[in-house]
Parts: structure tokens; sequence; C-alpha cells
């Protein structure tokens, strides 16, 4: 019988190269796969394009793989938030390079990827400084911008429950970014909360199909060293 879960974290990311892009799901706090980034960052990748909607707070998540130098260029709406000391940086020091791009545009570049579309036309951002560059069109009077699908290497995605064939459902706003990311990139790879039998799960709750998601992996319990 098919299985899609993996032995470890480390596992899960071991065959991700220099020079990726990686996708990573959430927003805000809510649907980060923490886990699979630090396992990411203790793998040593470098030179990494990173997806995502935000560039990281303090010193963990995205965050932690600026510090550490693995990442050369970064794809988010909002790279400067509260606490988003390693980008701003990075960025002030000329050591990283930013794609700035509005949220609804992200979203629906990586759902295009995701359907095998080239890209959307949106009119978010015709007539600035982002269309730069870009092809445009009038249609029926209004002025849209062409912003092409943006596939990745790889998705690390963040969601409540999987099966062992890779069908997952997500908690609430955990299912942010996540459903679409899953679809978009050639190797999806999932943080879960348990994983359990083909079947258990109600297929009406079923949000990302199996189908896109290549790896599975539980989260690892909270280590406390003794005192």
């Amino acid at each position: 019988m098919m299985n899609k879960t993996c032995e470890s974290l480390r596992a899960a990311v071991a065959d991700i190269a220099d020079g990726s892009v990686v996708m990573i799901g959430g927003f805000g706090n809510s649907g980060i796969p923490l886990q699979l980034i630090e396992a990411l960052r203790q793998h040593g990748a470098r030179d990494l394009t990173i997806i995502s909607n935000n560039a990281g707070v303090a010193e963990i998540g995205i965050a932690s793989l600026l510090k550490a130098g693995q990442v050369r260029k970064i794809v988010c709406s909002f790279p400067r938030s509260s606490g988003s000391i390693w980008f701003e940086r990075l960025y002030e020091a000329g050591d990283i390079e930013l794609e700035l791009v509005p949220q609804g545009t992200l979203g629906e570049r990586i759902r295009a990827a995701g359907a095998g579309l080239g890209g959307v036309y949106t009119p978010t951002g015709y007539g600035t400084r982002l269309a730069e560059g870009k092809e445009t069109k009038v249609i029926n009077g209004r002025g849209f911008v062409l912003e092409t699908a943006l596939p990745a290497d790889v998705a690390l995605i963040k969601a409540h429950r999987a099966d062992v064939w890779g069908n997952l459902i997500y908690n609430t706003a955990g299912r942010n970014f996540n459903p679409i990311m899953a679809t978009a990139a050639t190797t999806t790879i999932a943080e879960v909360n348990d994983v359990v039998s083909a079947g258990e799960l109600d297929p009406e709750c079923i949000v990302t199909p199996g189908i896109f998601v290549d790896r599975v992996v539980t989260q690892e319990a909270p280590r406390h060293d003794a005192a």
C-alpha cells in the first residue's frame, strides 16, 4: 500500500539542494512548518530562494534561515514586520535580493503555477513602479498587469492531520497559503500533528488531495533537557 510518511524531519528535507526555490506556508503565526524549517536549517542547503508571505521574525522560522546565510532571495508581500531584524540587516547590507509582490498577487501567481497556467492579469500595480518591465493590457477599459506563474522546486507546508496517502486537512486559519503552495511545487513536504490510516479522514474535510503531496512527516515532541 502507498505510504508517504517519512521517518524523520531531517530525512524529509535531505535532498533539498543548494539553489532550490522553496515555498514556505503560513500567515502570521498560523500554519508555519517550523520544524521543517529548522530541519532545513540544519541540513544546510544554501543559495535558496524563499517564497512566503513574510520574511520571518526574531530568530525562528524563515528568520533562522536568513540568520544562517542560507537565503539568496526572498519573494514575499511583507518583508518588514515587527521583529524582522534579520531581513532588515541583510537587505541594508545588500546581502539578500527582494522581490516584493502584493499579497493577493502572490496568492494568484502561486495558484496559477499549480493550475498549469502561464500567469494571470491583475489590476493591482497597474500604472505603478510594480508594473515596470511587465506586459500590460487594457481590458474593458481597465488596466491590467500580466504577472507570471510562480512555481517552486519544494513546498514546505503545515497541516493539521494527514493520512498515509498524503491527504491533508487544516486547522482553521492554518489553511492560509498552504493548500495552494502544495499544488505549485515539484515536491511537497507536509508537517502534520498526526498521521492516520487510509480511510480514516472524512473525505468532505480533505482540502489538499494526496496527489499533490510527496512526503508527510509528523511533528516531533518538544525536548525538555534535564536541569
